[in-house]
């Protein structure tokens, strides 16, 4: 695994603490770049770690993981492998922006049934859950909301709406017995990235990678680092007495707005590549996104179509929130910066080449 910015006094401070509360710690999704970073964090303090995922992660299992292959959607092998732990973060989910209903609804609502039953089955006292802010986007601006934003009416894809149902039902089984958090990263990006910096690049490489509409948005991002930091917070807040973030959901980011233009070209400046310059009109594409949706569904085409009406609202509104509650109840601050992100993306990329 590429080296990161860490270890920081605080990150330490605060492992510290979940250790003295939390002796076997559940991972699900560790294979996922977010579970990693968790999964890594945890053992640099030798926190015995299970890690739950559908593939096999030697990597993960070098650094003393407990890997147990499985699906979260199979309730007998997930409640055996959650066996003796007292803390879930529960990483797992299906992401994107295309697919059927079920596609969305098995692994991300039947699958936080799943852990909810499993931890109430076998008395495990605490669940962090990783939720998405997508469940607050109905396709128009959000600039500086905060968690008193209520859920979409209307969702412009199933991810969005498996994952706001999910949410709801975890912070709703926040119980004497079960207590319960979730946390809504946005745009996690960083070293070893699978999704957004490959994406980017790849379409740019193509030319096929266009800015929408006549003005830039602001949109929040969070280094991978950062995410992790905000898990392990509330890790430590949930497992106090009076756990300040029970039952509560909560926005976190780099708290460093910027146009997604910026982070495109961020992006590509570390693979030396030229800024994206070209623009499309927003109607323009969500049209496009629009009849592609149509006309795949008529012929039952299974890969994402270039555009979705989705991708369209997404690039072209802004997505940027306010953090004082994840600052004033779980103590977080980002520890890296855009820029130190982006120095660390840079050489994990140049190494990847070389």
């Amino acid at each position: 695994m590429t080296a990161t910015i860490l270890p920081n006094p605080k990150q330490l401070k605060a492992l510290i603490e979940l250790s003295t509360s939390a002796e076997h710690v559940f991972v699900t999704g560790a294979g996922g770049f977010l579970g990693k970073a968790i999964c890594k964090m945890l053992r640099s303090v030798d926190i015995k770690v299970t890690g739950f995922a559908r593939g096999n992660y030697p990597e993960l299992e070098l650094m003393g993981v407990e890997m147990i292959p499985g699906d979260i959607c199979d309730f007998n092998t997930l409640k055996t492998a959650m066996q003796g732990c007292d803390l879930v973060f529960h990483v797992a989910s299906k992401a994107g922006v295309w697919g059927s209903k079920s596609d969305y609804y098995r692994p991300n609502v039947d699958g936080a049934k799943n852990i909810i039953q499993a931890c109430n089955t076998l008395n495990i006292k605490h669940l962090v859950y990783t939720s998405t802010p997508s469940v607050t986007f109905d396709g128009i601006d959000e600039a500086g909301i905060d968690e008193t934003q209520p859920y979409a009416k209307t969702f412009l894809n199933y991810y969005g709406e498996s994952k706001a149902l999910a949410e709801q039902m975890i912070l709703s089984a926040n119980s004497g017995q079960l207590k319960t958090v979730a946390l809504r990263p946005h745009l996690i990006w960083g070293p070893e990235d699978p999704h957004l910096v490959p994406r980017v690049i790849e379409r740019a490489k193509k030319g096929r990678l266009k800015l929408l509409g006549k003005t830039d948005k602001l949109v929040d991002t969070i280094y991978v680092d950062n995410a992790a930091y905000a898990h392990i917070l509330a890790g430590v807040n949930i497992g106090r007495d009076n756990a300040e973030c029970a039952g509560k959901s909560y926005f976190i980011s780099n708290d460093q707005p910027i146009t997604m233009a910026t982070m495109l070209n961020n992006i590509l400046a570390c693979v030396d590549l030229p800024p994206v310059t070209k623009r499309i009109p927003t109607s323009l594409a969500y049209g496009v996104g629009a009849l592609l949706e149509w006309s795949y569904h008529l012929i039952d085409k299974k890969e994402e179509p270039m555009m979705t009406r989705f991708v369209a609202r997404q690039l072209s509104t802004s997505h940027y929130f306010n953090i004082d509650a994840a600052k004033k109840d779980l103590g977080y601050q980002p520890l890296v910066s855009i820029e130190q992100g982006m120095k660390a993306l840079k050489a994990s990329l140049l190494e990847q080449k070389n």
